[in-house]
């Protein structure tokens, strides 16, 4: 929560603009504002429950888990410079549908190559917003 505090100070100084004009500091304001709310949410849970918590990963298979996605996150942000955004979200997108289980082939290939085209789509036609090509460019 402290993060997204120090994030919104700093988003105010670069400006926010205006809606039809905005500024480069209205993203990051944004941002910072809704973390803030499911912080906020959790703290008051947290404050309000009485007794022993829960523990945050029930066996070792969740914790495994939570590393590969961790791990494919990694991975994601580092290739895409080299490979382009499509091809390593859509490599990304199928990894977190075996993670989380989906099961076959065919529904996480089908889940990663909408995804993937959408994003084109809405990014690169619609929006006009130059994506990391990588090998594709």
């Amino acid at each position: 929560m402290v993060l997204s505090m120090v994030i919104i100070i700093v988003s105010l100084g670069y400006g926010l603009g205006a809606l039809k004009r905005p500024g480069p500091g209205l993203y990051p304001f944004f941002v910072a504002v809704f973390l803030i709310l499911p912080f906020s949410i959790i703290l008051y849970i947290l404050g309000t429950t009485s007794g022993r918590a829960k523990p945050l990963f029930i066996d070792r298979y969740g914790f495994g888990k939570f590393l590969l996605m961790i791990l494919t996150f990694i991975l994601w942000v580092t290739a895409m410079p080299y490979l382009g955004y499509v091809i390593v979200t859509l490599v990304a997108t199928c990894c977190f549908c075996k993670v989380m289980r989906l099961e076959g082939w065919l529904k996480p290939i089908a889940l990663s190559v909408g995804t993937a085209l959408f994003i084109y789509l809405l990014f690169d036609y619609w929006l006009y917003i130059d994506l990391p090509r990588g090998i594709l460019g």
